[in-house]
């Protein structure tokens, strides 16, 4: 969330830069700085207000010490109003806060000054690719490969839950669990302290993280206890720091979690959701990381350069987007997509999204850090990735390493699933 002194101080700005991610703001800007002077011209009448009031229980016991306590009763009358015209200023006052709120929620993370305008995936930048794209003549796409191997059941996931919950059954399920372990290895490796969270969280954290109000259709709601199935761990995760004040010495910060991801997918159809491509329900490793704000994006490039080691020792093609305002997340200020090439569909598959938030939510987390040099408190940065989502690694992995004798594993998973080949 965009912090209300930032808006004022910067109106035109936001504007501008919000254009950006294709958000007219104006209306909404607009509205916000109406509401916060009508907010502050109410608390100025009721501060008016209770000021006045002091002066007259001054003015009451003055009168009652010189023993006037007639007069005294007449002056005191006047103090019931004026309580009455408080009360009444302070109810108004909440209301224009609420609304003022409701009003701030709406406004998108501004982009950082490199994201290009763009209207949607087309209009992204490819940045940096690498790894070889396999030839292959009679691919199978890794659905029938599923099938042929017997590894991943999709007819069983229907019918124990529905389309979109696959079952992984023999060596599919011990590849999954062999990138599971891998990838938080890599992580930890790396300096990223293991959590293992809940996969249900709160309304506070849904918020925290800005998945709510925005994305509350996409999220599976168990309504009875009004609790939500999480989209991805950067959200217990990065509520680890809710309502937090670190130390400026504390910093980076830096957590990775396995969890299983649930995500409703509402509207998506067609081909590209066949197979592995789009689920309801998939495993994935994230790393989040708290930063000081001044080195936000130097550890924005150290993560980006982490999830390319892990595509790159899996052997996959790969390339690195710089996504266009109109393809980023209601929360980012700035954000990496890596894709994987998918040799049986012939196209690219998006695997991993690395991102900066800046400010945006820890203003809504309160987390905050103890400045040593300012003395004061100033918000933290936040960043998350996925490194990685399983679906589409293994559709590619399936797809790309195919032989007439079977699916080769990528060297660095042998150690961890076991085995070599999918026969």
């Amino acid at each position: 969330m965009l912090t209300l002194k930032y808006i004022q101080d910067n109106k035109s700005e936001v504007i501008e830069r919000l254009s950006v991610k294709n958000f007219n703001a104006q209306t909404i800007v607009n509205h916000i700085i109406v509401l916060d002077d009508k907010r502050k011209i109410l608390q100025a009448q009721a501060d008016a207000k209770q000021a006045e009031a002091k002066l007259i229980a001054k003015e009451v016991g003055a009168l009652m010490q010189a023993g006037k306590n007639e007069e005294a009763e007449v002056v005191k009358s006047k103090t019931a109003s004026l309580k009455d015209d408080v009360k009444e200023l302070n109810a108004q006052q909440v209301k224009v806060e609420e609304e003022l709120q409701l009003n701030l929620v709406l406004l998108p993370n501004l982009p950082h000054v490199s994201v290009p305008k763009g209207k949607g995936a087309e209009d992204n930048v490819t940045v940096k690719t690498g790894g070889e794209i396999p030839k292959l003549e009679n691919a199978l796409p890794h659905w029938e490969l599923a099938k042929k191997y017997d590894i991943i059941d999709f007819e069983l996931g229907v019918k124990l839950t529905g389309a979109g919950f696959p079952v992984y059954k023999g060596k599919g399920a011990r590849l999954q669990r062999a990138l599971i372990s891998f990838f938080l290895d890599q992580a930890v490796n790396a300096g990223y302290v293991e959590v293992q969270p809940p996969l249900m969280v709160n309304e506070d954290s849904g918020f925290g993280t800005g998945q709510l109000p925005d994305k509350e259709g996409q999220m599976y709601h168990a309504t009875a206890d009004n609790l939500y199935l999480i989209p991805t761990a950067e959200v217990p995760v990065t509520n680890i720091y809710r309502d937090v004040i670190l130390k400026d010495t504390d910093f980076p910060v830096k957590n990775c979690a396995y969890s299983a991801c649930f995500r409703r997918e509402a509207g998506s159809y067609g081909k590209d959701v066949r197979g592995l491509n789009r689920l309801h329900q998939f495993d994935k490793v994230e790393i989040v990381q708290i930063a000081h704000p001044d080195s936000s994006y130097e550890i924005l490039d150290q993560m980006v350069s982490h999830v390319q080691g892990l595509v790159e020792k899996l052997e996959l093609p790969w390339r690195i987007l710089r996504l266009c305002g109109g393809d980023m997340s209601f929360a980012s200020a700035l954000t990496f997509d890596f894709e994987v090439f998918s040799a049986a569909q012939e196209r690219w598959l998006e695997v991993s999204s690395v991102s900066n938030f800046e400010t945006f939510q820890a203003n809504r987390l309160k987390c905050r850090f103890k400045d040593n040099e300012s003395k004061g408190t100033r918000l933290v940065h936040t960043l998350n990735g996925s490194a990685l989502a399983l679906p589409r690694i293994l559709a590619a992995i399936l797809e790309n390493n195919q032989t007439n004798d079977g699916i080769k594993m990528p060297k660095v998973l042998i150690p961890y699933c076991g085995f070599d080949i999918i026969n």
